[in-house]
């Protein structure tokens, strides 16, 4: 039966690599190397952190005019530079890129959540404001190892989300469902099977219009000068002569709830919190929650074991601490489920047993061989171009993945969409680009999509990286040397044959093991990297481009 008892003992090196794959976008030998020595539980402690970025808020620079000033500045209040730019959509670009680059330079698991609570509470940047996008990610950001239950009131008056699910123009006289829908199926509760007409297995249409009485009257505020008293963060508000007067009342769904109607603007902030008292008092939407991050961590198949010895348990612990987020990711993380040790087959589900994402795919690249990155401060145009054309445009865009441009409501389909989920960043359509992240890395060029000769901003020089990293431990032997980059780089460990395609044929081309000694003496003797780069190359290509490589 699958198991939520602790792993116990330490962790070792398969395992440590499993889970810093799995809850970050920041991948590295010396963390992997630090948690296999430490407890699943001490390993989960440290990185259930929200780390401090680099920089606090975006930054822009005019990039058109040659020396120009770097902003950086939180985006549109009084006393904002002057120079930035009154074309509000160019700013969202930087804030993207901002994103982008924090959350690569994340070593916890702040950024790999507060991705895993925006696929499912979806906005897109240009919905409105820059300002207001900037804010949707800080009230997620805020959210991140919180309690999901406030989390799920705020998102009601987040500026961004008003605005994008139409809750904005949802009036007494003519409520918008729009929002009310979706706050069930997908931020919340969950449909389940359709057992009727307008009948879902967690709710009712007739509770959808229900909803969408106690949501009329929120609107936006996009001046931003109304901040959420908790959480310090600009929000929308109330307009209480466009709410719908009386009680609500609801299905059996909802145990024939009766919420009553605000009297006053005050009162609708109190029918809001009868609102998702409501919702969040369903077991249900417990299970819901603990599915998704299941299908987001650990595995995308979710049986009927699964169901009782996983879901349930953990849904009950999230109700029992009240929705804290924190006590339901240690528990499934250090879980011997987690790590395929609940059962006499630890090598069949779990470890290497979904696709990697773009962001996984190019992020864990980018950390592990510790490719540099430029300063936004200092070179400011060299960040923007790693991050909004290598990254967004190119490796995360042309791979199915328009990071912040979902074009769906329910996220991206590789999350939600069963039973493909993670199968579908692995398609004709994507393959091409995927295949290419170790040409671009390796070249610092921008090989996918047009204008391919375009620096990418950064680039691995592969010799003095082996020479220097401390990755491989004995360089001049060319067994230690490729066991050394499958242990970290492969979820699990190659066999005989598959081993001996990556050395023999690949590094090798089939010459002896003298060779390659010789080869690197004498580029630790001369500097010339010519010959040892022409095999080095040809190994990180294999690996990249490999099956393994594209799991964790």
């Amino acid at each position: 039966m699958a198991s939520l008892s602790p792993l116990t003992g330490s962790l070792g090196h398969r395992r440590a690599a499993h889970l810093l794959r799995r809850v970050s976008f920041n991948y590295t030998k010396p963390k992997v190397d630090q948690m296999a020595g430490q407890t699943a539980a001490q390993a989960i402690n440290s990185l259930l952190q929200l780390n401090p970025f680099q920089l606090s808020q975006p930054i822009y620079r005019d990039l058109t005019v040659p020396g120009s000033p770097v902003e950086t500045w939180l985006l549109p209040l009084p006393g904002s530079p002057a120079n930035v730019p009154a074309e509000d959509f160019v700013l969202r670009r930087w804030i993207m890129t901002w994103w982008c680059n924090e959350a690569l330079r994340d070593t916890g698991i702040g950024h790999k959540l507060q991705f895993f609570l925006h696929q499912f509470m979806q906005t897109t940047a240009n919905t409105g404001r820059s300002s207001g996008f900037f804010d949707y990610l800080q009230l997620l950001r805020w959210g991140v190892l919180g309690n999901f239950k406030k989390l799920a009131y705020k998102i009601v008056v987040d500026n961004n989300m008003l605005q994008y699910l139409n809750n904005t123009q949802n009036t007494a006289n003519n409520p918008n469902e729009n929002f009310a829908r979706e706050y069930f199926e997908l931020f919340t509760i969950g449909k389940g099977p359709q057992i009727g007409p307008d009948d879902y297995t967690n709710y009712t249409e007739d509770d959808i219009v229900e909803a969408a009485k106690v949501l009329t009257g929120f609107r936006t505020r996009s001046n931003r000068d109304v901040v959420d008293a908790e959480t310090g963060i600009p929000r929308g508000d109330v307009q209480f002569g466009q709410h719908k007067a009386g009680s609500k009342t609801f299905s059996s769904k909802f145990n024939n709830k009766v919420i009553a109607g605000a009297t006053n603007a005050a009162g609708m902030w109190v029918e809001l919190q009868a609102f998702v008292d409501m919702v969040f008092a369903q077991p249900e939407t417990a299970k819901n929650f603990c599915r998704r991050l299941y299908r987001f961590f650990v595995s995308r198949n979710i049986t009927t074991e699964i169901e009782t010895d996983i879901i349930v348990p953990l849904a009950n612990t999230l109700i029992a601490n009240n929705f804290e987020m924190k006590p339901v990711l240690q528990q499934l993380l250090q879980s011997q489920h987690f790590f395929d040790a609940d059962d006499a087959d630890n090598v069949d589900e779990i470890v290497g047993g979904m696709i990697k994402s773009p962001l996984e795919l190019n992020y864990h690249a980018l950390s592990f061989f510790g490719m540099p990155l430029p300063d936004p401060m200092t070179n400011t145009a060299g960040y923007r171009q790693v991050f909004e054309n290598g990254m967004l445009q190119r490796a995360f865009g042309t791979a199915n993945l328009p990071l912040f441009f979902a074009s769906d409501v329910a996220g991206y389909p590789s999350y939600y969409s069963d039973p493909d989920f993670s199968h579908q960043w692995f398609n004709s359509s994507t393959i091409i680009t995927r295949y290419k992240v170790a040409e671009m890395f390796l070249s610092g060029k921008l090989t996918i999509g047009g204008q391919v000769n375009q620096p990418l901003g950064t680039k691995l020089d592969i010799a003095p990286w082996v020479k220097n990293s401390g990755a491989i431990s004995n360089a001049l032997d060319s067994q230690t040397l490729v066991e050394d980059l499958l242990k970290y780089l492969i979820p699990e460990q190659v066999d005989t044959d598959r081993f001996n395609y990556f050395h023999v044929q690949v590094f090798l081309d089939s010459l002896p093991p003298t060779d390659w000694t010789y080869e690197w003496q004498n580029y630790l003797n001369t500097n010339d990297a010519t010959e040892v780069t022409l095999a080095l190359e040809r190994l990180i290509k294999a690996i990249l481009y490999s099956p393994e490589y594209q799991t964790f």
